[in-house]
Order: C-alpha cells, then structure tokens, then sequence
C-alpha cells in the first residue's frame, strides 16, 4: 500500500517509545475512522495507512526490519504492505480497536458491520540455513503439523455437515448492538454476540469425528522459498498455512524464523564475511600465494613480501547479498603472523643470525600507519 515513510505517517520520531507509537496510532485511527468519516476515500486511505504504520512500528522485529532495510525489508513480511482491506484491518487488529474503537462499531477478529470470520492461529517454525543457502536463496519443503478442516464435516463441526440452527439472540448476524450517547454524539457499539460467539448459529449435532471442533490434527508439506540475504532472527510469513479454524473460516499464517548454522572458517559480520589467515614470520616476510575459503569454494590470494601483521584483504563481492539485493557484501582476511612458542636450538641459531641484518631490526617510520590509528582507537 503505501510507501510513505512509517514514522511520517504516525508523526513519531525514530526513536519513540512503543506507548509513544501506540498512542499516536490512536488518535490517527480516531482522526480517520470510517464511522467519523462516512462516504470519505481519503480518510478511508488514511485510515488504512495508519493501521499499516502501525502493525510494523509496534512488533520489534518488523520494525529492525523496517529500520534496516526500509519498505523493501517487508517483502514477504504477511500483513504489511500488502494492499489490504478494511476488514483485514478490523480482523488483524480486533483487540486494539476493542480498546480505542468500543464506539465506533469495531468488530474484533471479524467483518466490520457483519458475521464475524473465525481466523485460526499462527504456527511458528524454526528453519536453519547454511551460508550457502543464505547466499542463493532456497526452496525448503517443509512437514508441519497442524490442525486441519474436518474431512467429515467439512469443518463446520455439525454432524452431516448441517446439524445447526439461526442464534436467535444475534438472529444470524453474529453481532449485537447497541446505542450510546457520547460527547460527540450518538454512536453504535457493536460485539460479538455472546450466545453464538460471532457465528450467527449453533451446532444441535456435534460431528462424531472432530466432536464439534470442526478441526483434526493432521499434517501438510509446505514449500517455502526464503529469499538470499536474509539474517538470523528474521521473520517470513507464508499467509494461510498455520492451523484451521473451529467451525470454518479462514487459516492462520505460518510463521518462519531464520537460524544460521555456524561456518567452520568464515564469520557473518551483517553483509561482510571475516575470516582469520594464519601465516608463518617467513611467508609474511618473502610473500606466498594461499587460499582463502569462500561460500561456495575456495580463491588463491597472494600475500604480499613484507605483510605486517593485522593487515586486512579485501575480496569484494564475495560476502552476502543483501536482503534487498541492491548490494553485495565482501570477505575480509584478517592477516595473523603465526609467532612459534618453541624453537629448537638450531631454529634460534638461524634466527639470531638474521637479527644481525637490519632489515630484520624495528624500524617504525616504516610501519604501516593503520596499525598505529587502530591502537589509538582502542585507548580513546
């Protein structure tokens, strides 16, 4: 939907306080609620805006997502973003607007002005992925159990699939009403109807196979592409395959959250890989090509004669991609010159011989400068 800035829209700063998002939401949902606004397209947009602000802003993991990468961090993410209804609004967001809206006609978990529609709940899965996987993106099949529809009702929990009757307390509306007087005026209070619990019937004969549930444990293999460049801890939202709900209506969502399996060379330091090089005082000294692990291989680098000690390589593009795919990390060498703990009589014979030569001998107005900057850096 939109691609104003979040923060904006709520007219918060960066780092407000959850209380500080929530309360402006507020009084945007107050300011643009359709039943202050009838017949107005404008306040409906804002309306729904708002409710996409928010739904981002006040989970912390949507909103690190959307602080990282901006609108295009939430491909992929379910709900935000994604050109939805008024009542996907109404559904999603039932318990809020029970707070802020209990005049204003707000229905929570169903169609606003109607029957409510049953939503099942989220399932939420762990899914590991190597560095490999991270780079390329994958496709992963998936066994999860979870609740599904009753085969033999059809998920409507009535035996033979229609064993119900008209609540007669909502008479079918799955809702109850009622009028009030407020300070600005007289407005209708809808909710959900106690009798049928927002169904608008009730069962006179249970199913025998799910005993009125309309729900049986089962199990489904779900097919997942999780995109390259994504990071542990992120969250994706395939929409409709979490559980079934009782008595019909509509799937949750299943929710995937991302582990990283550890490398045994390479560190994921955000889009960068480091990597420690380990070298012996003579091959730092008179150079020497090695090879460097990358995700899918290895590469030969040369060390250059002379290289000092914490000197950094850079091979660029051959990090990760990131989750945007606008740019792709590097891999950075750390240098390490290997300094033996023993040495043998004759090994110190040989060395005590070279110290006699002065290229051998410290001489600091030679030295690489960053050594000096990253020195400085560590005692300010």
């Amino acid at each position: 939907m939109s691609k104003r800035d979040y923060y904006e829209i709520l007219e918060v700063s960066k780092d407000s306080s959850q209380e500080e998002i929530k309360k402006a939401y507020r009084k945007k949902a107050i300011q643009y609620h359709p039943d202050k606004n009838p017949d107005d397209k404008t306040a409906e947009e804002k309306f729904k805006e708002a409710a996409e602000a928010y739904e981002v802003l006040s989970k912390e993991d949507k909103r690190q997502r959307y602080d990282q990468f901006g609108h295009e961090g939430m491909r992929g993410s379910g709900f935000a973003g994604g050109g939805f209804s008024m009542d996907d609004i109404f559904e999603n967001f039932g318990s809020i607007f029970g707070d802020f809206f209990g005049g204003f006609g707000g229905s929570g978990g169903g169609s606003r002005g109607g029957r409510r529609v049953n939503k099942g709940t989220n399932l939420r899965i762990k899914v590991s992925l190597t560095l490999k996987d991270i780079a390329n993106g994958v496709e992963k099949k998936i066994k999860v159990k979870k609740y599904v529809a009753c085969n033999t009702c059809s998920g409507t929990g009535a035996k033979d699939g229609n064993s119900y009757k008209t609540c007669d307390t909502c008479r079918g509306s799955g809702q109850v009403t009622r009028v009030t007087n407020t300070f600005i005026g007289q407005m209708q209070t809808s909710s959900t109807c106690p009798t049928c619990r927002g169904e608008g019937k009730i069962i006179t004969s249970k199913c025998n196979e799910c005993a009125g549930e309309g729900v049986t444990r089962g199990e489904e293999i779900i097919s997942i592409n999780i995109p390259a460049g994504v990071e542990e801890g992120m969250q994706l939202s395939v929409s409709g395959k979490g559980n079934a709900p009782r008595h019909g209506g509509v799937n949750g969502d299943l929710i995937i959250m991302i582990e990283e399996e550890s490398h045994p060379e390479l560190i994921r330091d955000g889009n960068n890989l480091l990597y420690n090089l380990f070298v012996s005082i003579s091959d730092a000294a008179i150079g020497k090509p090695v090879e460097i692990p990358i995700i899918d291989g290895k590469v030969k680098v040369k060390i250059e004669q002379g290289t000092q000690p914490n000197k950094v390589l850079r091979l660029k593009g051959k990090g990760l991609p990131s989750v945007n795919g606008y740019s792709k990390g590097d891999i950075l060498v750390k240098v390490n010159v290997w300094i033996p703990k023993s040495l043998t009589r004759e090994e110190k014979k040989i060395l005590e011989k070279l110290n006699e030569s002065d290229n051998f001998k410290p001489n600091p107005s030679k030295a690489d400068k960053s050594i000096f900057e990253r020195m400085r850096n560590m005692f300010d």
